[in-house]
């Protein structure tokens, strides 16, 4: 079979045809976007008014496929505890460096004080953290609480790699956009948050707190797990591991 060549009356055909093709897809392209804005819009409630329950049964099996962002919520309803979790970037067992471990009991010292906060138990594992807190204040936020407690120590640690040139800080590196990379110690969201609004839940959530190493096979009783608040209740008072946060005990006005 014979092509035909560049000048042949096909092929110019061949060339219009295309950029034919080309607007075409182009405008595909852009009803496409739009339709997928919309159905992000509409699952958001930003659609002026109207609601998922009026679209036909196919949008809404379209817009139910849609992978959904982990999204959090804090209810910072005043008297309630806070079991807080969050993890290490994509879960690497970081707080085993007993001076991050060290530099995030700091953290957190520092933080609860101008945040409005106190501690009633925590653990760090390897990979993630667990904090109880009780808000002292009305003006108490969880997210800002979590914000100033992540972003020192990720500064610290981002310092201490490039001081030492260490391979890690690559690994710790993800490119966020085109032309910017951030350096990543936590992993990105909001982490874990469950209310507990009784004195008999706190007690249950402190003694799961303390025994998550046991669990795990990190130690056979909690006792033997240096970094939580276990011995802050099992020993006498003064005897304050200086590497721990600051533990102030169940708050007393909680309700049975």
């Amino acid at each position: 079979m014979a092509y035909p060549t560049s000048g042949s009356r096909y092929a110019s055909g061949a060339c219009k045809y295309d950029a034919t093709l080309l607007r075409i897809n182009s405008i595909d392209y852009f009803l496409l976007y739009c339709f997928a804005s919309f159905l992000v819009a509409l699952r958001s409630g930003a659609t002026g008014g109207l609601s998922a329950s009026v679209c036909s049964p196919t949008i809404r099996a379209v817009l139910s496929s849609f992978p959904h962002q982990k999204q959090i919520r804090h209810f910072h309803d005043p008297g309630h505890c806070h079991e807080l979790t969050f993890s290490c970037f994509h879960r690497l067992p970081l707080l085993t460096n007993a001076v991050w471990a060290r530099l995030l009991s700091e953290s957190i010292d520092r933080t609860l004080v101008h945040q409005g906060f106190r501690l009633v138990a925590f653990v760090y594992m390897p990979e993630h953290v667990h904090l109880l807190i009780f808000p002292t204040e009305p003006t108490a936020r969880i997210d800002r609480l979590l914000f100033a407690i992540k972003r020192p120590l990720s500064y610290r640690v981002k310092q201490d790699l490039e001081q030492a040139g260490s391979p890690l800080l690559q690994q710790l590196t993800v490119q966020e956009r085109p032309g910017k990379k951030v350096f990543r110690f936590w992993q990105e969201g909001p982490g874990y948050d469950r209310n507990i609004i009784s004195q008999s839940a706190v007690l249950t959530a402190i003694e799961y707190i303390h025994n998550n190493p046991v669990r795990r096979g990190l130690s056979s009783t909690p006792d033997q797990w240096k970094w939580s608040s276990w011995k802050s209740y099992h020993q006498a008072p003064g005897r304050q591991d200086p590497e721990l946060p600051t533990v102030h005990g169940v708050p007393d006005m909680l309700g049975d």
